[in-house]
């Protein structure tokens, strides 16, 4: 999308807590989230005219949603997908305010993906498998983890990464999560604690996964001279890249080399070259951490460090609270909660408002610290420009880069 950057942004965030028993429907949580990031922003019913979300038969719809809150549309869409899908639609509500479609768009993700429905199979009310799902389940490939395996092993034994260092990112996650009171998981684990637990499929053991949750998440995008005159500081967008593709045959990611390749590097030309910058102007990152693995391949494929080298930069404490460039500072996917990618753009948004800290002792009175010890803060210090990096499948990637 050339030339749009800085021309919109997002201006409202909402969720609800992450738990394993919401005691309410999806239909309950995505209207609770969508009312948060209404209040955040400061607007009425009457300022939403879009709606987006994303969902795998575990959701609920968009005019259900702005029915309750007493919104009229003028364009809504609800898109099967998954993590992937929260920057594509950032895209496609920018191009549907660009044409005069509607003016602000809400998007969001309700599920109860612990108690019941979860879209990768599981949870006590597992969705069907279909298309793509069916044919993988054939070859073995039930569960996310058996299909992205592959992928994860090819890359131990291309480039000799270990257990240990990609374990590397649990830790700082569970860092980052210990500092956040809204995290599910609050404990710091030790590499030991990750390469100690069990197997789930190799090369993943238990804390390499993320957790599984009940919540809903929401943000707002409008127009920048629209934003100006809400509540919040805005997070202009810089660049955005959705649901890129790898080619591959059948739809299976092993018969296309390089394996341990994902999809994002096919996205980063196109975000950066929107926001005219470069990895090394990133100071926060936000990954997509469905797993440990995940992680390691996205900063590889956006270009924060060559192919093959990720093991090293993940466990050199640079994607730590502290360190040059801190990654999921919520505790992401593998800590705070299961979001679908969403919950990370929450987060940097905070952090570009410098509003991540904003439940800490000292943060309204301008005395706050920048203490990342255990119970201490998340705040990155002078945080100017985030990027969002989407799902990291072989398959697919996304990007989002926004600045203060």
């Amino acid at each position: 999308m050339p030339g749009l950057r800085d021309r919109y942004a997002i201006v409202g965030v909402g969720m609800t807590e992450f738990s394993r028993d919401s005691g309410r429907t999806t239909r309950a949580l995505g209207v609770e989230a969508v009312r948060a990031a209404m209040l955040d922003a400061g607007l009425g019913a009457g300022d939403i005219d879009g709606m987006l979300s994303y969902h795998g038969n575990d959701s609920t719809t968009s005019p259900v949603i702005a029915g309750d809150l007493g919104i009229r549309l003028n364009f809504y869409m609800d898109c099967s997908g998954g993590g992937s899908s929260t920057e594509a639609l950032i895209g496609l509500a920018m191009g549907a305010i660009e044409v005069g479609m509607c003016r602000t768009v809400v998007i969001f993700r309700a599920m109860n993906g612990y108690t019941e429905a979860r879209i990768g199979g599981t949870g006590r009310q597992a969705p069907v498998f279909r298309g793509g799902a069916l044919d993988a389940a054939m070859h073995g490939m039930h569960s996310a983890a058996q299909s992205f395996a592959p992928s994860f092993m090819r890359h131990m034994y291309e480039y000799g990464t270990t257990s240990e260092q990609v374990a590397a990112v649990k830790v700082a996650h569970s860092k980052h999560a210990s500092n956040n009171p809204r995290a599910l998981y609050r404990q710091r684990v030790s590499i030991e604690d990750v390469v100690n637990s069990r197997w789930i499929t190799k090369p993943l053991h238990l804390l390499d996964c993320c957790v599984e949750t009940d919540n809903g998440v929401a943000i707002i995008v409008t127009a920048a001279e629209h934003a100006r005159d809400l509540r919040q500081p805005p997070a202009y967008i810089m660049g955005v890249a959705g649901r890129v593709n790898k080619d591959q045959p059948g739809g299976y990611h092993w018969t296309r080399g390089p394996i341990s390749r994902v999809a994002g590097y096919y996205g980063a030309p196109i975000v950066f070259g929107q926001a005219g910058i470069g990895p090394e102007d990133v100071d926060v990152t936000g990954s997509y951490d469905a797993f440990t693995f995940t992680t390691m391949l996205q900063l590889e494929a956006f270009g924060f460090c060559k192919e093959g080298e990720g093991g090293g930069y993940v466990s050199s404490g640079i994607i730590e609270l502290g360190g040059a460039r801190p990654n999921n500072t919520a505790g992401g996917h593998l800590c705070e909660g299961y979001t679908h990618g969403i919950g990370h753009v929450v987060e940097n948004v905070r952090q570009l408002r410098h509003q991540a800290d904003d439940s800490c002792p000292g943060w309204a009175q301008g005395t706050h610290t920048y203490d990342y010890s255990e119970g201490g803060c998340r705040q990155v210090k002078d945080v100017e420009i985030t990027m969002n990096l989407g799902w990291a499948s072989p398959s697919t990637g996304s990007a989002l880069i926004m600045r203060r």
